[in-house]
């Protein structure tokens, strides 16, 4: 793809270089340490679950239900919540989503029954509604489409190094017990405040757009709004859908059901795996905790490899599929091994692991279609259909698991999920098939 800035001229490369680093350096640690805070409050139920279920009296499909309550109110307002980060301000609808997660994570800590879990989960879901598409819109306001899967990649980085981080945490909070308070209560207690804190932070330190960037020169910001410009443009040339033309495209429905049959089976492993671990390895909890660190480290070097090769090859169809193929196969590896407890928990780590490489070459597939409100309302459409499998996938595996009382349906039944959307991304048809023209713009 030809751009505004393939240009020989080397005092331009130079200021291209400067600015995509600098704005790199600025941005990314941050966005990356929020979805840290995310992504830790997001899983640490399923840490907790490993007390709570006992304290509270929850069966296997109670908790799965439980979980389910969050996608519920997260689907509802994922939409409308990526229209407005898009049209009012992306920055400050991600500090409002994480100051409102924050304190209901914090007040799940208190809860006393199965209705109070069901409804914090709820309200948990209302409140992180379109944080994902919120911080996508966020991330191609300021990276052009060369190097949007490797910022992706940096986002998504986020999800593995919350599990690396998030496990000895709640490996070491869940033994204590203090002023009468269960370890569990406290894991949601801590983890929810620095949600809250980063918030305000994110008004302060994040810039909504490059002509706002007081950190940048008014070269390096002439560059990127240029850069920028002309891609919108050379997307505008051809006609760009409405809203709901966008919904009823083919591609973006494709792509929704992809994400939706990923998520399903990510869903059901990511909400259990901590439990899979224990009924299969009989481990204490600080084993588990400490098992669950590699695919954490895992997911991290591949999310980061993967985003970094598909821009480089500027290949995101077969980057994507191919995780998804190799996880599916390792689930099946599971129930094909599994008289030997040791290799069928390592397929269930490796397999855990390499799932993540899949996050950063899907999510530039999207912004090779549409941009502005249509690609905003989309990566929320493609989001919200994706979390419907999280309102049942979590209890499909407790209902299997108390039907059965046995953990290979379920592990087939997340095999399946990753076949399904690796064979549906594979016909597939994504192109960015358009020159960027010149564009000139004041700083």
């Amino acid at each position: 793809m030809n751009t505004s800035s393939s240009i020989s001229n080397p005092v331009t490369q130079a200021v291209a270089i400067r600015a995509r680093r600098r704005i790199a350096l600025r941005l990314l640690p941050f966005v990356f340490l929020v979805y840290v805070v995310n992504y830790i409050d997001r899983i640490n139920v399923s840490f907790a679950n490993l007390k709570m279920s006992g304290d509270l009296g929850l069966s296997d499909r109670v908790y799965g239900l439980g979980v389910g309550f969050f996608y519920i109110s997260y689907v509802l307002f994922e939409i409308p919540g990526a229209i407005i980060a898009e049209r009012w301000s992306p920055r400050k609808w991600i500090a409002r989503i994480m100051i409102s997660w924050g304190i209901v994570t914090v007040l799940t800590g208190f809860i006393q029954n199965t209705t109070q879990f069901y409804l914090a989960r709820f309200l948990l879901g209302a409140a992180e509604a379109s944080f994902l598409p919120a911080m996508i819109v966020y991330l191609t306001r300021w990276f052009s489409l060369r190097d949007r899967s490797r910022a992706c990649a940096c986002l998504f980085a986020a999800l593995p190094v919350a599990s690396l981080i998030g496990s000895p945490i709640a490996g070491a909070i869940l033994p204590v017990n203090w002023l009468s308070l269960a370890g569990w209560r406290w894991l949601f207690i801590l983890e929810g405040v620095p949600a809250a804190v980063l918030g305000v932070v994110a008004l302060f330190y994040l810039t909504e757009r490059p002509a706002a960037a007081r950190w940048l020169s008014s070269e390096e910001c002439r560059w990127i709004s240029e850069e920028l410009a002309a891609e919108r443009q050379a997307k505008n040339s051809i006609r760009q859908p409405t809203i709901l033309e966008a919904f009823r495209d083919r591609r973006v429905l494709m792509l929704a059901a992809v994400y939706a049959l990923v998520i399903t089976g990510a869903l059901a492993n990511i909400y259990w795996i901590p439990t899979f671990l224990k009924r299969l390895s009989g481990a204490s909890i600080a084993s588990v905790t400490s098992l669950l660190m590699i695919p954490a480290f895992l997911g991290l070097v591949g999310t980061l490899s993967n985003g970094w090769h598909a821009d480089r090859t500027g290949e995101h169809r077969w980057h994507s599929a191919a995780p998804l193929l190799a996880a599916g196969a390792l689930y099946f590896c599971i129930i094909a091994f599994r008289g030997n407890a040791a290799v069928a928990i390592a397929c269930l780590l490796l397999g855990s692991g390499i799932l993540y490489a899949f996050y950063p070459a899907f999510w530039s597939l999207p912004t090779m279609i549409l941009s502005d409100t249509a690609a905003a309302a989309s990566f929320g459409l493609i989001v919200s259909v994706s979390q419907i499998g999280g309102v049942f996938s979590p209890y499909v595996i407790g209902y299997l698991n108390d039907k059965t009382h046995s953990l290979i349906p379920g592990f087939v039944f997340i095999a399946v999920m990753y076949f399904a959307a690796a064979s549906l991304l594979l016909s597939l048809r994504v192109r960015h098939a358009y020159a960027q023209p010149a564009v000139q713009v004041q700083c």
